[in-house]
């Protein structure tokens, strides 16, 4: 049986007996797949089914076999496990067959427990909640100040996530910058994993918040299909504000067994069960949807920089200049192409990503104070292929962080710039200082982390990171520190540069960032004493340049000191140390790190305090040049 989809307002008798039964059909798939996998949520899928049904029948514009067309509604999963339906929903379009929903779950299977965009029609990971409706936000956004496309995006979230600040970060966002092209349909069932939800069925409750945050609020029955098409078409034609659509539903709908019953929350039905409600259902089906086709319609924006001249900044030998001041020239200069895009979390005249603003205002992003919505947003942007900088002060994305983690489960390609890193910062105190990041952006799947320590090799950084893939980071420094490096000099990411060298080094010095410049003040010190030091840039923190490493290794005794601004735990003595550790003989390694909770002082008292100065480093590298001695 199949049907053509429509999106014009009003159901006749036969539309509305498909609709049911359509829905039935999602909740018998998602209970047949859950069931033969042992495990799922099919009870948190079946009070949305009605819902989906409707939606990908007769609202939802989609082309199943060109998942990348431009023009492509999207529809975004954030209640990431009730995905025995979103894969129902697969089938019942056609972009699956029932062999392949019945591997759900299975080792192999493209179907996991939560979806990934393994499979073409899905834009995010999600099962982390909160994540998926503010990431659609940055989907709209891109689709409205970008794209300039009509496309809609909607997200079904749960009711329980609602209570995840980052919900209410988006909604902020998406009023503020007017998406009326982005619909959330919340599935209010009332229970969630342990019981029920904070606001249960209060529907004016959620209706209040919604509408304070500057949405439109739609109430309705997300069982009766004439209440839910009439509500998702007044989504899809509002022109003002964004949409939420909060669907009173049951938990468990379909099955009289579990309806509204606490205890079933991420259980497969028991086969004997399972046999049951499918019955109770109606048994298995086989109904198709032909959903709506998008129309016709290309991005105002061009992908790709292929045929766009980056005129890069240059600087004099002579020229101080902040790395972070470096990365919003760069950044400027990048926007040369018309697919790189910038946010900032209310800091730009700090990062200096305001100088991108004032060059492209039309592509700059202003999120506030609101990091898990800045990453979200520049998260949506990458779903869209444009190239997305997002910048802030480090130690802030780490009110993001699970986004960040997320992106790299996503696959997704986004840059990330954070500033004011390390005690470095001065009298701001330590609340202010970045000492985990390095330690745990080197740990998010698919990531690279860039810490430059001038302005040439900040802008040759920012110019590798539009090109490079996944999760990438540059960690730069608020104080302005001598220019090292002629304007021709290059720095491949996975590379390391040798500032000085000698015959006779006995010990390297690595540092990065503002360490780096303390290195070769202690380096110069110690030839003054008859010591000789190799010094490293270790700009590229991950992937480590572990060749060069080793050879410094074999050419100074296998000695090194290594000197960060950061926490002990991650950053780069731990990546020198990861990569070289199977060698036959690893360096003798001095580590200098902040080790005590900074306060406030000059960034020259903090750099002392935490002995990870010049001073510091004469120190250990006497010591170890002793030892070879």
């Amino acid at each position: 049986m199949a049907v053509t989809g429509s999106v014009e307002t009003g159901l006749t008798a036969e539309d509305v007996a498909f609709l049911r039964d359509l829905g039935n059909q999602l909740r018998v798939d998602g209970i047949r797949a859950s069931t033969k996998a042992g495990s799922g949520h099919p009870t948190s899928s079946m009070s949305a089914s009605d819902l989906l049904a409707v939606l990908i029948a007769r609202h939802l514009h989609y082309d199943w076999q060109n998942p990348a067309l431009d023009n492509n509604d999207h529809l975004i999963f954030s209640k990431g496990h009730a995905s025995p339906l979103i894969y129902a929903v697969f089938k019942a379009c056609g972009a699956i067959d029932d062999a392949e929903l019945m591997t759900y779950r299975t080792h192999g299977s493209r179907l996991q427990g939560h979806p990934t965009p393994i499979l073409p029609w899905v834009d995010v990971a999600t099962g982390s909640l909160g994540q998926g409706m503010p990431i659609a936000v940055g989907v709209a956004l891109a689709g409205r100040a970008v794209d300039k496309l009509p496309f809609h995006v909607w997200t079904v979230c749960g009711d329980s996530e609602v209570a995840e600040g980052s919900i209410w970060e988006g909604l902020d966002k998406a009023a503020h910058y007017g998406l009326s092209n982005f619909t959330a349909i919340v599935d209010v069932n009332r229970l969630g994993q342990r019981g029920p939800t904070e606001f249960e069925w209060d529907m004016a409750a959620y209706q209040r918040r919604v509408e304070a945050f500057g949405c439109r609020a739609l109430v309705i029955d997300g069982h009766d299909v004439e209440e839910i098409d009439e509500a998702l078409g007044a989504a899809r034609a509002e022109r003002e504000r964004p949409t939420v659509v909060l669907a009173r539903t049951i938990k468990g709908k379909g099955f009289s067994e579990i309806e509204n019953k606490d205890g079933w929350h991420g259980k497969a039905l028991p086969p004997d069960m399972a046999e049951r409600a499918i019955a109770e259902l109606g048994g298995v089906r086989d109904i198709a949807v032909d959903t709506p086709r998008p129309q016709a319609g290309e991005s105002a924006v061009r992908r790709g920089g292929t045929d766009v001249t980056i005129a890069l900044p240059t600087y004099s030998k002579d020229d101080k200049v902040a790395t972070r001041k470096a990365y919003g020239d760069a950044l400027t200069a990048l926007g040369a192409r018309p697919d790189v895009v910038a946010l900032d979390g209310e800091v730009s005249n700090s990062t200096h990503a305001d100088e991108f603003k004032k060059a492209y205002p039309d592509r700059f992003f202003e999120m506030f104070i609101a990091e898990q919505q800045l990453v979200a947003s520049t998260v949506g942007m990458a779903v869209r292929g444009l190239v997305p900088f997002a910048s802030t002060f480090a130690a802030f994305f780490s009110r993001a962080y699970d986004f960040v983690r997320m992106a790299g489960v996503s696959g997704a390609n986004i840059r990330l710039a954070g500033s004011h890193a390390g005690c470095e910062i001065g009298a701001d105190g330590p609340s202010q200082m970045a000492l985990e990041d390095l330690a745990s952006l080197r740990a998010v799947h698919t990531s690279t982390v860039l810490y430059p320590s001038d302005p040439v090799s900040t802008a040759k950084l920012v110019l590798h990171m539009a090109e490079t893939d996944g999760v990438v980071y540059l960690r730069t420094t608020r104080g302005a520190y001598p220019t090292l490096y002629d304007n021709d000099d290059e720095f491949p990411i996975g590379g390391s540069k040798l500032l000085r060298s000698s015959d006779d080094d006995a010990v390297t010095l690595i540092g990065a960032g503002v360490t780096l410049h303390n290195c070769l003040d202690a380096a110069q010190r110690l030839a003054a004493e008859g010591v000789s030091c190799r010094v490293v840039d270790l700009y590229s923190v991950k992937p480590v340049d572990v060749e060069g490493l080793r050879a410094a290794s074999a050419a100074t005794h296998d000695r090194f000191v290594i000197v960060e601004d950061h926490y002990p735990q991650g950053g780069l003595a731990a990546a020198v140390l990861e990569a070289l550790a199977a060698d036959e003989r690893p360096p003798r390694v001095v580590h200098l790190a902040v080790r005590e909770l900074p306060g406030s002082g000059t960034p020259a008292e903090l750099m002392a305090a935490a002995g990870i100065d010049a001073d510091a480093i004469v120190a250990a590298a006497r010591n170890l040049a002793g030892e070879v001695r």
